[in-house]
């Protein structure tokens, strides 16, 4: 991971402050350098409930439903698919996605930055030891809006896994990671946005998530993500963030501790579910067939698609990182 070092000297402000808990057994560092998201101001698939995304969907390989799948299917069994298809499996809409159905939409986050009944985001804490810990905060989303581009829209997919990394060392943050499509970009944590409100102003990292993309970025602004670890200020392929709704993904999330080496998820807190980190298979619907009305691939090429297939969870993320 190469760090970039860049004078970002702006401070965010926002009229509540935060309130934040966590199980115990938790580092307070996890929570005080928790970062906050600024949503876009025309955001129209906001966080979502994780759990409501398998009420909405059924679990199928090649187009066809799996007979035999847990019924009703939870967080606490989703990983049973992975011996009826692995990472096969798509969690297919039982809605037509194109009817945009409003469990798509997810949750508003309120005054305080919490999606109310909505389980949105999950934490994970991997303690490399000697004092040097990567903190993951995800963030969760129903349906990713691709963006339109030439005219066209590409890459839209059912179910969104983005996230962010802190790493602490000697409970100190050193450095951050904000994921964008494919890749993403690292910088040193003094460099980044601070959060301006709170007793914490000075240690809690601003994100700002791309308009449907939900591409996490550092800054405000126009960002062409055309040519891959490239930022640029314009170009063909742009995302656009602002400073919209702010949510604080921390009030509403499960916390894990992480095993590198036996790879397995340990909840801080016993009523947290857990099996659903162990899902191979894909958060959302496979991509469209051609011959699918829905479906238009510019030029016929397949990452050209409007529909593109769902994401992988957490587990497939790079949990235990070197550099």
């Amino acid at each position: 991971m190469v760090f970039l070092s860049i004078a970002l000297t702006a401070a965010i402000a926002a009229a509540t402050p935060l309130k934040r808990r966590a199980p115990s057994g938790v580092p307070s560092f996890v929570l005080d350098y928790a970062p906050v998201v600024y949503l876009f101001s025309g955001e129209q698939y906001k966080p979502a409930d994780i759990g409501a995304q398998l009420a909405n969907t059924q679990p199928e390989v090649n187009a066809a439903p799996i007979a035999n799948a847990p019924n009703p299917l939870t967080l606490d069994n989703l990983n049973a698919l992975n011996g009826l298809g692995g990472a096969n499996v798509y969690l297919t809409s039982t809605s037509d996605v194109t009817t945009n159905p409003a469990w798509l939409k997810g949750v508003t986050p309120d005054a305080s930055g919490r999606t109310g009944g909505a389980n949105s985001s999950v934490i994970v804490v991997n303690d490399h030891g000697n004092g040097n810990v990567d903190a993951f905060y995800f963030y969760f989303y129903a349906f990713d809006f691709g963006g339109i581009y030439f005219g066209v829209n590409v890459g839209n997919h059912v179910g969104d896994w983005e996230h962010t990394m802190v790493r602490p060392v000697n409970g100190k943050p050193s450095q951050m990671w904000y994921s964008q499509h494919s890749n993403g970009e690292a910088f040193s944590y003094a460099a980044v946005q601070k959060y301006k409100g709170g007793k914490r102003a000075s240690l809690i990292p601003v994100v700002y998530s791309a308009n449907g993309t939900h591409a996490n970025y550092a800054i405000p602004g126009t960002h062409d993500h055309t040519i891959p670890n490239v930022n640029l200020p314009f170009g063909p392929l742009e995302d656009h963030t602002d400073a919209g709704a702010l949510w604080d993904p921390s009030l509403a999330a499960y916390y894990y501790s992480f095993d590198a080496g036996s790879q397995t998820f340990t909840p801080y807190d016993s009523t947290t579910p857990t099996n659903y980190l162990y899902f191979n298979g894909h958060w959302g619907d496979a991509q469209y067939p051609t011959n699918d009305k829905r479906q238009h691939c510019v030029l016929g090429i397949s990452q050209l698609c409007k529909y593109t297939g769902g994401p992988t969870g957490p587990l497939d993320k790079q949990l235990n990182r070197t550099a």
